[in-house]
């Protein structure tokens, strides 16, 4: 089966890290990353290209598009606004498909002046004021991201000389979501998911969980996504006024950082905006029912709330990568043994499981039990449901199980849900 190439653009960023965890560990993912200013990029992905011109420089879309053609890209993320903006702007002249809305969507996301002006007759927009009358009010850069630029003015002398770039808000007390939403090529919303914004770092949320989704925020997602034209991933972010209701602070067309919070929960966002611009029909969402609450420093850290004493897990190409051993999953099945957690293979191996075990230097001790299937059965009808949790690559025997048992399944991606770090 060909690989589809994604690249990751610019790919130094945090956002731009969960990219590359979301898919770099899919069988049928190809993942590059490419900057023009170096920054993280080069100590995560394994196919990575500097020295990329400036979205400014005269040469970048010729530069780009030899790029493209060089590594067989199908598929760009751009991981900045503007980036994303310009690429919306220019999509006809890449070599490649751009993960990102059309060029009017695009602008109005980058302007908050703009996106205001478009739900201003919706009551989940804020109030914006032409002139100050009273305080505090909330200044922010009409064109922004990661709250740089933004503050609470409580008077006068707080007020910065030129108001010219700012928008001029009402002041939003409350909490604090954001929304990330999936929609396909025919304007259909997909998936929504509200998380808290409980710790934030530069911007970026490093402290949250999953919340209810509400008929409030479904409504307002809705609204949303009715007015303007997405493809693929996407989020928003919503903030309580002082009567308990959502307002509506900026919305934006790329992968954020903490999209990571919804991949534990199953729903790989990034993958699945792959599979809707390659045109795969069918998209199906898959969305574990645990609540999780995530916390980072400069990794993710999952705690689920479901407790499990057997893992049924799947080998090839899961145990297995390229040929070799998953180091991240072999690291798991010793953290099952220290914690007294079953482990049972379950396998449908066309060789000698055992044989194929022994080449690999993987003990049989690390397995309760290995069940070896036939290449038509369902794992599903070989699997005690009772406080397990299922581990495979294949999303057809992942459906399979999380349908007929109901309990978790886990890809190979998804892995870090399960890491215990303490030590």
């Amino acid at each position: 089966m060909a690989k589809i190439n994604v690249l990751i653009f610019p790919a130094g960023e945090i956002n731009a890290i969960e990219l590359h965890d979301a898919l770099s560990s899919c069988v049928n993912i190809q993942v590059f990353g490419a900057s023009s200013v170096e920054r993280h990029g080069k100590y995560v992905f394994q196919n990575y290209i500097s020295n990329v011109p400036m979205i400014n420089s005269p040469v970048f879309i010729d530069k780009f598009n030899e790029l493209l053609i060089t590594n067989k890209i199908d598929v760009v993320f751009p991981t900045h606004d503007s980036v994303a903006d310009f690429f919306a702007a220019n999509q006809d002249k890449i070599r490649a498909k751009i993960v990102v809305a059309d060029s009017r969507t695009a602008a109005i996301c980058r302007d908050k002046e703009k996106t205001y002006e478009l739900f201003k007759n919706y009551d989940f927009c804020p109030q914006v004021f032409q002139e100050i009358k009273k305080y505090p009010l909330f200044i922010k850069p009409k064109q922004g991201q990661g709250a740089v630029g933004a503050s609470l003015i409580n008077n006068v002398n707080e007020l910065p000389e030129d108001l010219s770039d700012y928008v001029i808000c009402e002041y939003l007390p409350g909490i604090e979501y954001t929304v990330d939403c999936l929609t396909d090529l025919k304007g259909k919303l997909l998936f929504i998911l509200p998380r808290s914004r409980e710790r934030l770092l530069a911007g970026v949320t490093v402290c949250g969980q999953n919340e209810k989704l509400t008929e409030e925020i479904e409504k307002i997602a809705k609204i949303i996504n009715n007015n303007l034209t997405f493809k693929g991933l996407w989020w928003f972010q919503i903030k309580k006024d002082i009567n308990n209701k959502w307002k509506l602070l900026e919305i934006s067309t790329r992968c954020a950082g903490t999209m990571c919070l919804s991949r534990a929960k199953g729903v790989n966002l990034p993958l699945l905006s792959v599979y809707i611009f390659m045109g795969y029909d069918n998209i199906t969402i898959l969305n574990n029912n645990y609540n999780i609450r995530m916390d980072r420093t400069l990794i993710s850290r999952y705690e689920i709330d479901y407790k499990y004493k057997i893992v049924y897990i799947d080998f090839d190409d899961t145990i297995t990568w390229n040929n070799g051993i998953n180091l991240k999953v072999i690291w798991f099945l010793y953290q099952c043994q220290n914690l007294g957690i079953k482990v049972k293979l379950i396998t449908k191996h066309i060789d000698d499981i055992y044989l194929t075990l022994e080449k690999l230097s993987i003990s049989t001790n690390l397995f309760a039990e290995i069940i070896k299937l036939n290449p038509d059965d369902n794992k599903s009808n070989y699997i005690k449901p009772d406080k397990a949790i299922f581990i495979d690559n294949s999303y057809k025997e992942r459906i399979n199980v999380f349908q007929n048992l109901g309990i978790p399944v886990f890809d190979v991606d998804n892995i870090d849900v399960l890491m215990d770090w303490r030590m």
